[in-house]
């Protein structure tokens, strides 16, 4: 038996316990009760706080789930996964639900899917609805809409989210173009409040779109313009979206930007104005004649973001009209603006490509870090990591072009097959034969498509070609045995005739056979431009026809003349008119050399040849012109310095100026 004081103790210990279980519960819903109002800002200082406390850990949980939840609604959906982090939540139900949201909030889609399926499941759940709308969400965004219907369909005979679900799929069914669905769910509906019934209205304009009757859709968005009375945002935005899209049904596109230009004036600082922009490019793209008179005036004007919105789409009027260098401007001014935010950075992304498209590839570079300084979502980031190392590839930064397309390649973007492949000829091209083929076999596994594969097993062979690898042959030899019906089989014979020529001794008429099955092959551009090009070394090489080469290497220029091997193709040319003893045509070819590349190794010796042709021409004026050639020579400073010098002394007794020879021999013998 209990003594008395024991008993009291005990009797003590409850009341203490259920007392401070009552105080943590009114401290709670002290703490939540912004959320609910709106202000979850609020809800967010106060339960950092309570979470503070030396709670117990059912108690802590508790407060923690609900920070969660305020974390997410003011859009801190990584702050939220660090709370949900805790081992505490783990495998708490509501906790896995608020960790889908945030990383529904992050667009990471495919992980948010799972989890909401794991609460989905759980049938004691209060939270099993709702996972299963935030599953179709999750569905949709990943472009299986079949299975978001799906989805919704469960929610049907759920009566508290019957009128959501079938909001959705009515919205799906109209982006899937079946429009016979979409009537009989927006009919079954029930509209429980004046926000859904604007829903409704909404989605039949959208309907009346699909069915081709832009009257009646545009009555149904005028509708909830001029009555925005429990119009969400969202909606106001969709509606003016109809209307333009009502408007290039209708052929009238002047009338619809009207008013998107009305609201872009009335409200330059709006959340969505990027959408509105957006729609507003769409009807200008549709007008015969367009007035620039407002992007113009917005440009000006320093109201953001409408400020930067207005020069992006200017330079897009501009590039549209081929003026593209008032378009480079125009991109330059949302570069400079001191005000910037994510909703630019799409103009960035087209400002790169542009600088990247003139062959500026260090500006090209910055404008990217510039884009990526204002935290895009996961999908522009992933764009621009793409193109940077598409600009770091270029500039043949191949290690750090590579360090990205592999990066991008592991996470859940889009992109991440076209990154792995892009990784893989990276690996190839610094030489770590082991990486490429973890790339190869993990592109495989991914289900890359044959033709990528059949590529990637090509590139392999050409760049162990270019690095002088003894496999190869073996490698290339493989590829047109096992692929010899591929589209670019004529690149592997190609190589193979490379091979042939460069080994030692040079096998030329094993090249030439491979060149003749290359071209039986169907020549790829590739192939068509490396073929022409080893033919005028095959042709030195082997015949010792002058006038077969020079033949040869002008069809080359004319045919290829952006080519990167042009320059050594001209000096082939040059040379080979000055062993003919075409003077005049050799110095002109030298002197192209130099003009064309005069940052080019090849200009000093293209310099002091032009000069030599034109000594050996003895023409009228050639000497005075051989001098100003071995002068630009000397102002080179190159490994031809002295040569120039001596040669200019050459030239000066040949001119009958013996004191200025002597002085040129005194300057080479000092």
């Amino acid at each position: 038996m209990r003594t008395p004081a024991l008993v009291l103790s005990a009797l003590l210990s409850i009341l203490l316990g259920r007392a401070t279980r009552a105080d943590i519960s009114a401290q709670l819903a002290a703490a939540s009760a912004p959320l609910v109002e709106g202000i979850p800002e609020v809800a967010v200082v106060r339960l950092r706080a309570l979470l503070t406390q030396n709670l117990k850990v059912e108690d802590w949980r508790t407060v923690a789930e609900k920070l969660a939840e305020a974390l997410v609604a003011t859009k801190q959906p990584q702050e939220a996964l660090t709370v949900l982090s805790d081992p505490r939540l783990r495998n708490v139900t509501a906790a896995v639900f608020w960790r889908a949201q945030a990383l529904a909030s992050l667009q990471r889609w495919a992980e948010a899917l799972s989890l909401y399926a794991q609460v989905a499941r759980d049938q004691e759940s209060p939270l099993g609805a709702e996972a299963i709308f935030g599953q179709a969400q999750a569905l949709r965004a990943l472009d299986r809409n079949d299975e978001a219907l799906q989805a919704l369909n469960n929610l049907f005979a759920n009566k508290q989210w019957a009128t959501q679900a079938r909001l959705r799929a009515a919205e799906l069914y109209v982006a899937k173009n079946d429009a016979a669905n979409a009537r009989r769910v927006l009919d079954e509906l029930q509209p429980t409040n004046a926000a859904e019934r604007k829903q409704r209205r909404l989605l039949r304009g959208r309907l009346e779109l699909l069915l081709k009757k832009p009257d009646r859709a545009l009555d149904a968005f005028e509708g909830l313009l001029k009555k925005p009375e429990n119009v969400s945002h969202t909606i106001l935005i969709a509606a003016l979206s109809g209307i333009a899209d009502a408007h290039l049904q209708l052929n009238t596109p002047e009338s619809g930007d009207d008013v998107l230009e009305n609201f872009i004036e009335r409200h330059p600082q709006d959340v969505d104005l990027a959408l509105v922009f957006a729609k507003l490019d769409e009807l200008y793209r549709a007008e015969r004649k367009i007035s620039r008179t407002e992007l113009e005036r917005w440009a000006r004007d320093p109201s953001q973001p409408r400020r930067g919105l207005a020069q992006w789409y200017l330079a897009r009027l501009d590039l549209r009209a081929g003026r593209r260098d008032r378009a480079m401007e125009s991109f330059a001014a949302v570069r400079r603006s001191e005000t910037k935010f994510a909703e630019l950075v799409p103009a960035l992304l087209e400002y790169a490509q542009l600088t990247l498209e003139e062959g500026d590839l260090s500006s090209a570079l910055g404008i990217l870090n510039d884009a990526r300084a204002l935290q895009p979502n996961p999908t522009l980031r992933d764009r621009i990591n793409l193109l940077a190392a598409d600009v770091q590839y270029r500039m043949k930064r191949f290690e750090s072009a590579t360090a990205i397309f592999e990066q991008v390649a592991h996470s859940n973007s889009p992109w991440s097959k076209l990154a792995l492949f892009n990784a893989s000829i990276g690996w190839l091209r610094v030489g770590n034969y082991a990486r490429f083929m973890a790339d190869y076999a993990n592109f495989e596994q991914q289900g890359g498509d044959a033709d990528s594969g059949t590529r990637l097993r090509l590139e392999e062979g050409l760049m162990q070609a270019m690095k002088s690898d003894p496999k190869a042959a073996e490698s290339l030899a493989n590829f047109v045995r096992e692929f010899p019906r591929d589209p670019h089989v004529s690149e592997a014979w190609v190589g193979l005739a490379e091979l042939a020529f460069h080994s030692t001794p040079p096998r030329l008429d094993e090249a030439k056979k491979d060149l003749a099955q290359a071209a039986a092959a169907n020549l790829t551009p590739a192939a068509t431009e490396r073929a022409d090009y080893l033919m005028i070394w095959i042709e030195d090489a082997s015949s010792g026809n002058e006038a077969r080469v020079i033949e040869l290497a002008n069809r080359f220029l004319q045919q290829h003349a952006d080519s990167r091997y042009a320059a050594d193709v001209r000096m082939k040319l040059a040379e080979t008119y000055y062993r003919w003893h075409d003077l005049p045509n050799a110095q002109t070819q030298f002197e192209l050399i130099a003009q064309q590349n005069p940052g080019s190794p090849l200009a000093e010796k293209a310099l002091f040849f032009a000069a030599e042709s034109a000594v050996a021409s003895m023409g009228a004026h050639s000497l005075d012109r051989a001098l100003v050639l071995l002068d630009q020579v000397v102002r080179l400073n190159g490994e031809l310095k002295w040569s120039a010098r001596s040669e200019e002394a050459v030239v000066e007794r040949k001119l009958g100026k013996p004191q200025d020879a002597s002085l040129l021999y005194d300057e080479v013998l000092k």
